[in-house]
């Protein structure tokens, strides 16, 4: 199972659209469950609703095969928590998504670093989608040396 899921403070219709058509056309095969919020398309091809409770947004996490969501640190976040490959299409200023285009600038560091798959818009959704069904994550590794160093040459730099 599919979960889509595109957060609860701004609808996200390009991302629904472009999944629903997806599954009109067979491309994804697989079955979808999504929390849509309040977009107000509303898709023909898998069941949905606009909010979960916290248990049951976990639990879909937890039974999907794959997710698909908006670049939301929160939610890529808690796909690699779960070792759960996850799409990500960032929400764009220029539709009024969003306030600015930091969800690009995550989708892009987290795609370099090879956590998640990204697709910047619909125009290539349909191909970028099957591309999606068989990408696999780059294992999420301990970085606590790195942390560590961190937070010693800030306490360096910081001491009188």
């Amino acid at each position: 199972m599919i979960f889509l899921t595109v957060g609860t403070q701004f609808p996200f219709d390009r991302l629904v659209k472009a999944v629903d058509a997806a599954a009109e056309t067979g491309r994804i095969c697989d079955e979808i469950y999504a929390q849509i919020g309040d977009s107000a398309y509303r898709p023909l091809n898998f069941e949905y609703i606009k909010y979960l409770e916290k248990r049951s947004f976990d639990d879909y996490v937890e039974k999907a095969s794959r997710i698909i969501s908006h670049a939301g640190i929160g939610t890529i976040t808690m796909a690699m928590d779960n070792n759960k490959p996850i799409l990500v299409m960032p929400r764009l200023k220029r539709y009024g998504e969003v306030v600015n285009d930091h969800q690009v600038a995550i989708a892009r560091r987290f795609e370099q670093m090879g956590y998640i798959f990204a697709v910047y818009g619909t125009d290539r959704f349909q191909q970028r989608i099957e591309e999606f069904l068989s990408f696999v994550p780059r294992p999420r590794g301990n970085n606590a040396e790195v942390v560590i160093g961190r937070i010693n040459k800030f306490l360096s730099e910081i001491s009188i």
